[in-house]
């Protein structure tokens, strides 16, 4: 990776190819998330939470698989074959960086999905951004001020106990059960326990939607694995 500050003289001639592929790394199981992006992802995707740094903290993630290094919303072809593409795929190779004080914006000089004789341009010949760039600066932008906020809405799960284990049993054709672990998901038992203080509390704080549209979304893990099974994949 070779982030360098996104100028539109140095980079002039980059054009981006918005295609998909696996050895982009975009063969992946799960990709993160933010509170702010699930109304989106949940029509497609199931949203669980995977625990990092020795289980001490979280973060949101959406499933794209059950089948590690494959990813069947990348059509042959390279194209992305839900409505919605994930935040985190989407701002390729696009990343935050830093400036003094400030937020800036970097592009991975070492993409693979940067060159200078296929895909659509980054800058228009004038020198201003292309419609292709304006959509990935939002969503670049939408996506860190969500991690912004990601702390203060894991804490209040947390807090109130929210999250549980996900184990999800695939029986095998010949026989047997495999099991996908390893997340966790809302404990909805809990959930409807909770107070109208508390409901209150987390609905002002802007947490309660996304909580919601996480329950919603785990209603895709059934046409998740049919999909799998479909192509060949599921265990």
């Amino acid at each position: 990776m070779n982030p360098t500050l996104l100028d539109n003289q140095r980079h002039q001639g980059l054009r981006l190819d918005t295609r998909l592929k696996a050895d982009w790394g975009d063969a992946v199981t799960a990709v993160q998330t933010v509170p702010q992006e699930f109304r989106l992802l949940q029509a497609h995707f199931p949203i669980v939470f995977q625990a990092v740094e020795q289980g001490q903290r979280f973060q949101p993630v959406a499933l794209l698989g059950l089948t590690l290094g494959h990813n069947t919303w990348v059509s042959p072809q390279g194209a992305w074959l839900a409505p919605h593409l994930p935040w985190a795929l989407e701002r390729q190779p696009l990343l935050v960086g830093r400036d003094g004080e400030g937020w800036v914006v970097h592009v991975d000089e070492d993409s693979p999905r940067l060159g200078s004789a296929h895909g659509e341009p980054l800058f228009l010949p004038q020198g201003g951004h292309s419609p292709l760039l304006q959509r990935r600066l939002g969503v670049l932008q939408a996506l860190h001020q969500g991690m912004q906020g990601l702390p203060g809405f894991m804490t209040a799960l947390l807090r109130h106990q929210l999250l549980e284990p996900m184990s999800l049993d695939i029986e095998q054709p010949g026989g047997g059960v495999h099991r996908v672990g390893g997340f966790s998901v809302i404990h909805e038992e809990r959930l409807d326990a909770l107070s109208g203080q508390v409901v209150a509390e987390l609905h002002e704080a802007g947490h309660w939607l996304p909580i919601a549209m996480a329950v919603a979304s785990l209603a895709q893990l059934r046409s998740l694995l049919e999909r799998e099974q479909a192509h060949g994949l599921a265990p």
